[in-house]
């Protein structure tokens, strides 16, 4: 494929392949920031918008949402609550076919989060343990507008529902024509929603994390969203929980001779085809491989819709590393922490345990990336740019906390405020060590 960058060796892959751009330092384009500066009638940073937007929303709530909307051309700018009716309507009007493989997938979706759902405990010998409780309402971005995702409101709200939430209310904005995709409100309505309002862009982040007369304020902010969309998400961080920033997407390819060049192709375009940042990589001891993949990516990109798309981000922000060996290859994937981690070799079940950094691992050359796209079970929204090193994919999890439980049995209580009165005053803090010796027998007070 021309222009796909074939690179040789470790740390030339290291350096070209496997670098990364911070979402924070993602330049706009000129039409962009020219959008930005029609907005408040002044040329404007994104930092800048960000926080004029939360400041307008902060003050005019509703109006302010529906003001930012008409300036970035949005058809049906004004929040509002799509009612139940309409999310019916919209679930009969989808294809039997497209109503069932959602309602399968949202299924496999509740079932995998169901299982992960962390339970109590209590240790009887110290009298310590916990108690997980869901928060009371989560805020889920649905992104929309020229595309409809349901995969993506699935794979998000299902989990917050599943983690026991009050409510479950979706932002998403309207399409070209002043309407919510049907897909996006019938996937609403399969996944249990409690409200859906219909509003998009980081003012509907700002009117989730600040609340207005339409919108209630939330606890935690979940979802996939545009670059305004995310560091709405990164400016309310503190406001309320926002488990992960999603960005473009990045799958890692690791490949020996036994894989299938057909199959790596098509896994390389699946992932291209999102976004032309979408990182879509590599890393093979075949060059036998390499070879007969670059020769399938003309043939099938071709006949691909978003060719052009898919294109931009396999010369872009992808491309093809030989390495070596696998355990080579497993150790640079270890430093990427790819959002994606595909093992398409003939052991990749042994290679498991060797995996320290990824947000999904998919095992073996017939489970395709795909699969945990749409239908297999845990969430699709999964950590990206590095952040597979600290963090983890949308689960139950982001929708919980839990509480510390101290219930010290009796016996352990002389003991245990005497050690504490003495670190007390270590630190200068006499008040502390008091109230632990009050719990003393009385001839021990001092």
């Amino acid at each position: 494929m021309k222009g796909l960058r074939l690179i040789h060796g470790r740390d030339q892959i290291r350096h070209t392949l496997l670098t990364r751009q911070p979402i924070i330092k993602t330049k706009l384009s000129e039409n962009q920031m020219e959008v930005l500066g029609q907005v408040f009638n002044e040329p404007i940073s994104l930092a800048q918008f960000i926080e004029r937007v939360f400041a307008e929303v902060d003050r005019d709530g509703d109006d302010a949402v529906e003001r930012i909307g008409v300036a970035l051309g949005d058809q049906n700018p004004r929040p509002h609550e799509i009612s139940r009716d309409e999310l019916s309507k919209a679930r009969s009007l989808l294809s039997p076919e497209l109503n069932r493989a959602l309602e399968f997938s949202a299924n496999r979706i509740r079932d995998f989060h169901q299982k992960a759902m962390p339970a109590d405990w209590m240790d009887p010998i110290t009298g310590c343990g916990q108690v997980f409780r869901p928060v009371s309402r989560a805020g889920i971005y649905a992104p929309g507008g020229r595309a409809s995702y349901p995969s993506s409101l699935l794979m998000t709200a299902i989990p917050a529902i599943t983690a026991g939430i009050s409510e479950a209310i979706i932002a998403t904005p309207s399409g070209p024509d002043g309407n919510v995709p049907i897909e996006t409100l019938a996937a609403a309505e399969i996944a249990g929603a409690h409200k859906v309002i219909s509003m998009g862009g980081a003012q509907a982040i700002a009117a989730l994390a600040m609340g207005t007369k339409s919108v209630p304020k939330v606890d935690v902010i979940s979802g996939p969203g545009n670059i305004f969309v995310v560091m709405a998400m990164r400016y309310s961080f503190g406001m309320v929980g926002v488990p992960s920033l999603p960005g473009p997407t990045e799958t890692l390819l690791i490949a020996d001779y036994s894989a299938n060049a057909v199959e790596v192709a098509a896994d390389l375009l699946a992932q291209a085809e999102h976004d032309p940042m979408a990182s879509p990589i590599l890393l093979t001891t075949s060059a036998e491989l390499a070879e007969s993949v670059t020769s399938e990516l003309d043939k099938q990109i071709g006949s691909l819709p978003r060719s052009s798309i898919a294109s931009t981000a396999l010369t872009a922000r992808g491309g093809i590393g030989l390495v070596e060996s696998i355990p080579e290859a497993i150790e640079l994937a270890n430093e990427y922490a790819p959002e994606h981690l595909c093992l398409l070799t003939n052991d990749a079940d042994k290679l498991l345990g060797k995996i320290r950094n990824a947000g999904g691992i998919f095992l073996g050359s017939l489970c395709s990336e795909v699969l945990g796209d749409y239908v297999a079970g845990p969430s699709h929204v999964m950590p990206v740019s590095g952040t597979a090193r600290y963090s983890s994919p949308v689960n139950v999890m982001n929708f919980m906390k839990h509480s510390s439980v101290f219930a010290v049995p009796d016996d352990q209580i002389a003991d245990l405020s005497t050690i504490a009165a003495t670190i007390a005053r270590a630190e200068g803090l006499e008040g502390h060590a008091r109230a632990a010796e009050y719990r003393l027998p009385r001839q021990d007070h001092k």
